[in-house]
């Protein structure tokens, strides 16, 4: 019986083999890249042992470690774009993008916030809506799998795939390093707030690459989870709706990063969805005029 790849398995080979490739090709000193090949060659690896090995028609627990895997392994493909930075260029290039940002706004909006908008009880507000990216990924997959809705929850992560794989490359396609290093030593406040605050603060120290700016993955995949909630779940769409928008704001609020970050990670977030729900009409299309 021929197996199913599932087209967010097809773009996770597909990632692995483009960076192995990359590391091949411009990867120097090769040394230092050789754990990131064995990494990416492993994960496509591993990603054909499940697809030949792991039915879904079985039972539901297959189910839960063909459908979950890919949220698993995103943490570890985020963490190698770590020793990945400097692949083709040797600093980081803040310069250009906060030399847009002034001649845009006529302002650097990060210290503009700093200087005249920090509150102790809006900074703990944006910081809970920034903070609820961490949750927004299980709590979706969880939810659409108790429904069974395997359709959707498939359908999701492949526009995830393109969200985050589009992100890890432009980090060293673009290195930029964010507000809270490049402004290091020019903020006159700090953001303060009790609980989420804090929390977003561990968060960011213990688990974040420096030079993961741009785009922001945080606020393309909150968007990505927006506009499946707002297709197959309007109500609750309207719900999330102002926590998303929080989170756009807390990435530049809590100098995590740039409005152009932001933008471009939505830009990139919708139109991966687009492309997707694009991709399975033709598949649906194709497969009715084939009966």
């Amino acid at each position: 019986m021929k197996k199913q790849f599932f087209l967010f398995e097809k773009i996770m080979i597909g990632y692995c083999w483009l960076m192995a490739a990359m590391i091949l090709l411009i990867g120097r000193p090769f040394a230092e890249y050789q754990g990131a090949l064995l990494f990416y060659l492993s994960v496509s690896v591993l990603t054909f042992l499940i697809v030949h090995y792991i039915d879904i028609d079985k039972n539901r627990f297959n189910k839960v470690i063909r459908y979950f895997y890919p949220a698993i392994m995103f943490s570890f493909f985020y963490t190698m774009t770590g020793g990945q930075m400097f692949m083709l260029f040797d600093s980081f290039y803040d310069w250009q993008l906060t030399a847009f940002e002034l001649s845009l706004f006529g302002v650097h909006p990060t210290l503009y916030i700093d200087q005249n908008l920090l509150n102790v009880w809006l900074n703990e507000i944006i910081s809970f809506c920034y903070f609820s990216y961490y949750f927004m990924i299980p709590v979706f997959m969880i939810t659409v799998f108790v429904k069974k809705e395997y359709k959707i929850l498939a359908s999701f992560l492949a526009s995830t795939c393109i969200m985050f794989f589009s992100s890890y490359m432009l980090f060293f396609l673009y290195p930029i390093e964010g507000p809270r290093w490049h402004y290091l030593g020019q903020f006159q406040n700090t953001i303060e707030g009790p609980f989420f605050r804090q929390a977003v603060e561990y968060v960011i120290a213990n688990g974040a690459v420096r030079g993961g700016c741009m785009p922001s993955s945080h606020f393309g995949v909150a968007l990505v989870i927006w506009l499946y909630t707002f297709r197959y779940y309007r109500k609750a769409a309207y719900i999330i709706l102002p926590i998303v928008i929080g989170l756009g704001i807390g990435t530049v609020w809590g100098r995590f990063h740039y409005v152009s970050d932001v933008f471009i990670g939505g830009l990139i977030g919708f139109l991966g969805t687009i492309i997707v729900w694009k991709y399975e009409k033709n598949l649906v299309n194709s497969s009715s005029n084939e009966v």
